[in-house]
């Protein structure tokens, strides 16, 4: 704040102002100076019309100061108008200086502002102009775009102006652009603009570099001749010491930010055509390239940073140029210098630079010689978004010579992957294994293999294209069918596994019958025992397999019929297993062989089409479409997906030569209706009542209605989710019952308390409530019920049940509430996730900052930390993320980080066989709206879960 008179003597009055408010001891004090003097100004500009130059400039001076405390300044605004008429420069630059912080772009002043403005701006003092055009550029709005469009440009390439002036004009110019840019065309003064570039003064060709860089982009043709000069003038740059340009070189680089400005430029033209320039511009490249291997002439992190500045941005630019087989070999192996440093940006910058030397025909094979040092950084890395670049330059460095090996290590990495780029790998395995697969015996084996490792996240497009592909081909289908065979014996096997295992011993079980140890009797025998412990998406894709089974080994015809009639099929709470159950009875019963075999035949070849596995990726990393596109044109084409060529029957048509029947789409779901609570909630909770999740076994009573699926499906999840945070509340509620839950837990053991009411006026009959866990779950919990449940519920009445816990090793997931009832004579069935997770048995810590800190260091492994930054899916609010952390059973430290906005916390998680300690660090950034969440525990696994549960909820 300028605290000196044009006289030269110090505005006392501000300077005393300023000394009063800082030495106010309250806030209170603080605002009754403020009023206090805010009064005295007002008065003095309403009562004293004789007010001079100098008075105004120091009232004005502390409307801003209070202004910048905190407070609302609703006058002066014309008094500091009033100043921009003043011949004085100091006065001047106060009125500027209000303007530009106080007056917005809608103000009633503005057009006396813009008076004043073009008044300075053809001053014949470039003090003046300078300030006019800051004030242009700082307030930077449309009107200021249309005012001065044409007169900022004539002061830039003016013969008279200043260099200050120009410096000015340039950078005011490129706002208005950038406010601007359709409405604004400046090609008759173009060759004028680009002629700056040989300015003798630097800091003119700093500031056109950063415009002629926006205008080329805007209209390239207008400006290409640009080229040629940022070459010349990059040239006299990169072969100048630092003696030649004293005055703007940086810690002993000649002016970096120049040189970076114009290397940018010239990535915006292809290499130039004349052999001179062409020439000129590979020697710059060569001298960058040469200047980073010399010994360094300053230890000091400014000169390296500037050198390494100047150095990826060349590199960027001979990658575009790729063109120049010497250059893109020495970038490569510069770039494989930085592989292995200590600073962790220059990793993560290497990393994404030499992805994109992977794609030129010139550098493909100096990148593949890192392909060991890049496995190990995707081993040892502790910044997760460095080995995320480590998946990448894997991924594109890979072809026919080393498919084997780096499919393999994705394979192994996958394991003990971030779960943020796990899906991701999965999609980059699956597209690698086909495009390089020598045979499909290995294609198959790889897929079976991700599926295994990494079941969780294969989306459908892979274990669609693996049928595809095995359709499509006669040579992969006999050890297709007998692989996925041997892979559905395993104890535990992941539902994706059984999909394709039910698709492809659908169509080719056949292959592998005449072995007695896989007859049809036992393909059957071993699917089916997986029927029950999968969705109702699965089990309809199942019960389509059976019926092919039918066609395909008559002599099981009986016992495949036996399961279709059952009771459990035919009267399923689920409608489209109902239907399916019903129509394949039917099918299998009252129509001929000849015509069953045709209904039934084999599924024709798909068209050929692109891969819907790499336009999956495509979408997931858009900044990476260019590399993708290069990829996917080498790639031959291949079949569409699996989903446009299938189409569950609701009648199956006896003239239809071949149906999908393993019901691969999706089927649409039965709308499902909510209705106002009748029930008062017995922890008087405000939650609405929804409907259960599509992956229950709701009635066709229950499910009728008009309310969409998809919101019901979210309404559910978010009922679930909010137990992530409290200990009671609603878990589910229909038309006929409302499920409340209320939890205790301390240390390793539990006891959860569940509340039936029923909503109706009829008694629910034959009821029952059982908690089961699937295969994930076995040996970590211990679930035993207090007492048997109820069997029946009175009309508006409530029961209660209660079960104890005892968890005993590191878990994820919940166990499965299901309850069965009757009601109206109608089966009714729901299964539920019972809110039994991980963090319930986690107890708050506290810890000095010293202990903590002293902690983290030794939770230091790459194994021991998973980090995320996400966007915020919510307001940032610090109060509100202590309230979620608390209730997630973190203890939120205080005054632990050096930054207030951040939180730290710490828990223990408490089994019967171990203790696991977790440290967290949740780090807002209000202005970019996302937050970094980073969790360190003494057990891997532990963090990941942790930091992928509480990333939705912040």
């Amino acid at each position: 704040m300028p605290t000196v008179s044009s006289r030269g003597d110090a505005m006392r009055g501000l300077a005393v102002f300023i000394s009063d408010i800082r030495n106010c001891k309250s806030k209170e004090a603080e605002s009754k100076r403020i009023n206090k003097e805010l009064a005295n100004i007002r008065s003095k500009f309403k009562g004293d019309k004789t007010l001079d130059g100098y008075s105004k400039k120091k009232y004005v001076c502390k409307l801003l100061f209070i202004f910048l405390l905190g407070h609302d300044i609703d006058f002066g605004h014309m008094e500091a108008v009033n100043l921009l008429s003043s011949n004085k420069y100091t006065e001047k630059q106060i009125g500027y200086l209000f303007i530009s912080v106080l007056v917005s772009s809608n103000s009633d002043l503005m057009k006396l502002i813009i008076q004043n403005i073009k008044n300075d701006i053809s001053s014949p003092k470039p003090v003046h102009v300078n300030l006019a055009l800051h004030c242009i550029a700082n307030i930077g709005s449309a009107e200021m775009s249309e005012a001065f469009g044409q007169e900022v440009p004539k002061l830039l390439v003016s013969a008279h102006a200043s260099e200050s002036v120009k410096q000015s004009a340039a950078l005011c110019l490129l706002r208005l652009i950038r406010t601007l840019p359709d409405a604004m065309t400046y090609a008759e003064w173009a060759s004028r603009v680009i002629h700056l570039l040989n300015d003798q003064h630097m800091g003119v060709v700093t500031s056109a570099a950063s415009l002629i860089h926006t205008l080329s982009q805007l209209s390239p043709g207008d400006y290409k001749g640009c080229v040629s000069l940022a070459v010349s003038r990059l040239s006299r740059i990169v072969t100048s010491t630092y003696t030649d340009l004293q005055d703007y070189t940086y810690y002993f680089v000649p002016a970096p930010w120049l040189s970076v400005k114009l290397l940018r430029l010239l990535q915006c033209y292809p290499v130039p055509e004349e052999p001179a320039v062409r020439g000129r511009l590979v020697e710059c490249l060569e001298t960058i390239l040469n200047k980073c291997q010399e010994p360094p002439k300053s230890k000091k992190v400014q000169h390296s940073n500037s050198k390494n500045a100047v150095l990826f941005e060349a590199i960027n630019l001979i990658i575009h140029i790729d063109s120049e087989p010497n250059l893109l070999v020495r970038a490569c192996n510069q770039l494989g210098q930085f592989l292995q440093h200590r600073e962790t940006n220059l990793r993560y910058l290497a990393l994404e630079s030499m992805c994109l030397l992977a794609g030129s025909e010139f550098s493909a094979d100096a990148v593949k010689k890192h392909r060991e040092t890049v496995i190990n950084a995707l081993k040892t890395e502790r910044d997760v978004s460095v080995r995320q670049r480590a998946v990448d330059l894997l991924y594109a460095m890979c072809d026919k010579t080393n498919s084997e090996e780096i499919v393999a290590e994705m394979l192994a990495y996958l394991k003990k992957a971030d779960y943020a780029i796990r899906e991701e790998m999965v999609l980059k395995v699956a597209i690698l294994s086909e495009k390089y697969a020598s045979d499909y015996t290995w294609y198959v084996d790889t897929i079976l293999q991700l599926i295994r490792v990494a079941g969780d996240y294969v989306s459908e497009e892979v274990w669609h294209r693996v049928i595809q592909i095995v359709i499509n081909r006669d040579d992969a289908q006999g050890y297709a069918a007998k692989t996925v065979f041997e892979n559905l014996q395993a104890p535990a096997c992941h539902e994706n596994m059984v999909k394709v295992g039910g698709y492809i011993l659908g169509e080719f079980g056949n292959l592998i019958a005449g072995d007695e140890r896989s007859s049809p009797l036992v393909q059957f025998n071993l699917l089916h025992s997986k029927f029950h412990l999968c969705t109702p998406s699965t089990r309809a894709l199942l019960l389509s397999t059976y019926i092919k089974f039918i066609n395909l080994f008559p002599e099981i015809k009986q016992t495949i019929q036996n399961v279709l009639q059952n009771d459990n099929q035919l009267r399923n709470a689920d409608v489209e297993l109902q239907q399916r159950a019903l129509e394949y009875s039917q099918l299998s019963s009252i129509t001929s062989q000849d015509v069953l075999a045709t209904v039934l035949e084999e599924m024709p070849p798909f068209p050929e089409r692109e891969s819907s596995i790499l336009a999956k990726l495509k979408k997931k990393k858009p900044a990476s479409v260019q590399a993708i596109e290069k990829e996917e044109e080498k790639m031959k084409k291949s079949p569409p997906s699996i989903e446009n060529h299938v189409n569950v029957p609701k009648e199956v048509p006896a003239n239809t030569n071949s149906v999908d029947l393993l019901g691969l789409s999706t089927p649409p779901a039965t709308p499902q209706q909510s209705t106002n609570s009748l029930l008062v909630d017995v922890f008087g909770s405000v939650d609405q009542p929804v409907a259960p999740k599509p992956e229950s076994n709701i009635s066709k009573s229950e499910t009728a209605g008009s309310v969409d699926p998809e919101a019901a499906q979210n309404k559910s999840n978010l009922l679930f989710s909010r137990f992530l945070f409290k200990n009671s509340g609603v878990l589910f509620e229909n038309n006929l019952i409302q499920v409340g839950v209320k939890c205790e837990f301390k240390e390793h053991t539990g006891r959860v308390g569940l509340f039936f009411g029923n909503k109706t006026g009829n008694q629910l009959q034959n009821f029952s409530a059982s908690v089961s866990m699937g295969a994930d779950l076995q040996g970590k919990v211990n679930i035993a019920p207090q007492k048997e449940a109820p069997t029946q519920i009175d009309g508006g009445a409530q029961v209660q049940h209660f079960v104890n816990l005892e968890c005993i090793t590191f878990f994820s997931g919940s166990p499965n509430l299901q309850l069965r009832y009757q009601h109206a004579s109608t089966p009714q069935q729901v299964t539920l996730k019972l809110p039994v997770i991980i963090n319930k048995f986690m107890e708050g810590t506290n810890m000095p900052a010293a202990d903590f800190f002293n902690r983290w260091k030794q939770l230091g492994q790459p194994v021991q930390e998973t980090q995320k930054i996400f966007q915020a899916n919510h307001p940032i609010d610090t109060e509100a993320a202590k309230t979620k952390l608390t209730g997630f059973g973190m203890s939120v430290l205080i005054n632990v980080d050096p930054n207030p906005d951040n939180l730290v916390g710490s828990g223990i998680v408490k089994t019967k066989t171990s203790q696991i300690g977790c440290l967290l660090r949740l780090e807002p950034n209000k202005e970019a709206k996302m937050y970094r969440l980073t969790v360190r525990s003494s057990v891997g696994e532990v963090a990941a879960l942790l930091c992928t549960m509480l990333e939705e909820h912040f």
